[in-house]
């Protein structure tokens, strides 16, 4: 893939920055072929009525999904299958998926831009770039992707997500490039900062110094989440209303991602239990008996050859690396499920994190790289900032500005913790 990026003079000071969202993040498109198997009367391959000539429609986000008989319909489409026989993912027969705006700020600014006030993602973190100088198209850019498929440890194909190593490798050095060569701060938020860090360790230390300024990642799971044990156990709404958990769960559990997310025992407590049932517990240990309990088998063996030797080291980039999160918010630590198994959702014990990230993977790098001196490591814990307001958060706004600033000043960290 080529990019080409425009540059002026107005503002070839400053180090590009590459924005890489986190999952459900950015735009998402899809087509329906003759394969397609309409899964109901309403779900068939005339729904959406509205399509571009070529038959494309956005997947997500689609406000449809809001409604039970279209959350289903959706689910269907979102829905990826694991096959065994080549040992990757792969879409549901007959949908074909695309990603819109590579490259481009476009699609990270809302989910849909027909609904602007309520999906709104990385516009106001893009709009605080831009009071300092940066130009989209410019010196600031997307990397958007299919957030659905994850990576894989050594030896295992992952083509999405390879791809979307190799795309965004080919972006940073075409805006290095377009930009005097300056290198390129990467930007990322959540799910975002793992695919970076497997970015940097999967390129030669002499690329990363060529082309890398350095790393900023917001609110990352490095270990995965609590949070998401409650997803694959009895689907997640994600608080919005009128959606049924359960109806979503299947989807949920087909991405090759959500499972990247489990708790990493590598940062989790092996023997803490983190889910509590009648018949028994499970921790970060236990993530293949979990999933074989709950009734999703079909996970434990991309679980155990894909994704539990990629989540065993948190690999140092050697580049300088800002992490900036959320604290102080109540966070699903202990789950508990009683006569109606998985089910019903689950009561919570809550614990410290950003709501979403327990603090024990925000944290993660800290512990990992504590003892490597050729590592910069700089943290910013911002008290009361959700993973999700982090982006929109006057303060936190102004703590991720002054960070970009600072490193545009060419401001050097060492091993450092600001609170």
């Amino acid at each position: 893939m080529i990019f080409t990026c425009k540059i002026s003079s107005a503002n070839n000071q400053l180090h590009p920055v590459i924005l890489i969202p986190g999952s459900g993040g950015n735009q998402l498109e899809a087509r329906l072929t003759a394969e397609y198997k309409p899964t109901s009367l309403l779900c068939n391959r005339w729904y959406p009525l509205k399509k571009d000539p070529d038959g494309w429609f956005r997947l997500w986000f689609d406000p449809t999904v809001l409604f039970g008989p279209f959350t289903k319909c959706f689910n269907k489409r979102m829905m990826i299958y694991y096959d065994t026989d080549v040992d990757d993912y792969h879409n549901a027969p007959g949908v074909e998926t695309r990603v819109p705006y590579f490259g481009s700020t476009q699609g990270l600014l809302y989910l849909n831009p027909n609904l602007k006030s309520i999906t709104s993602y990385m516009e106001p973190l893009v709009r605080s770039l831009e009071e300092v100088g940066y130009v989209s198209g410019s010196n600031l850019f997307g990397a958007p992707y299919d957030f659905r498929y994850g990576l894989a440890a050594e030896g295992h194909p992952s083509n999405v997500g390879s791809k979307l190593l190799s795309d965004l490798k080919n972006l940073i050095e075409s805006a290095s490039n377009a930009n005097g060569g300056r290198p390129v701060i990467l930007l990322s938020h959540s799910l975002g900062g793992l695919f970076v860090l497997q970015l940097l360790h999967r390129n030669p230390t002499s690329w990363r110094h060529k082309y890398i300024k350095h790393f900023i990642a917001l609110s990352a799971p490095w270990g995965g989440t609590v949070e998401e044990m409650r997803t694959f156990a009895s689907g997640n709404s994600f608080g919005v209303p009128l959606v049924d958990p359960l109806l979503v769960r299947e989807e949920q559990r087909s991405c090759a991602s959500n499972l990247w997310l489990m708790p990493s025992p590598k940062v989790f407590n092996g023997t803490k239990p983190l889910v509590i049932t009648q018949n028994g517990s499970y921790s970060s240990s236990d993530i293949a008996r979990f999933l074989q309990d709950i009734g999703f088998p079909e996970g434990v063996r991309p679980y155990k050859t894909r994704v539990l030797p990629l989540v065993e080291s948190l690999p140092a980039p050697q580049v300088p690396v800002t992490c900036v999160f959320g604290s102080g918010v109540r966070t699903p630590e202990t789950l508990f499920y009683g006569d109606g198994g998985f089910e019903k959702r689950p009561e919570v014990v809550y614990g410290d994190g950003d709501g979403t990230v327990n603090m024990a993977s925000l944290s993660a790098l800290e512990s990992a790289w504590r003892s490597r001196t050729n590592q910069s490591l700089k943290v910013i814990n911002i008290p009361g900032v959700s993973h999700t307001s982090i982006l929109k958060d006057d303060t936190a706004l102004d703590r991720i500005i002054g960070e970009v600033s600072s490193i545009n000043d060419e401001i050097s960290t060492s091993l450092i913790r600001a609170d």
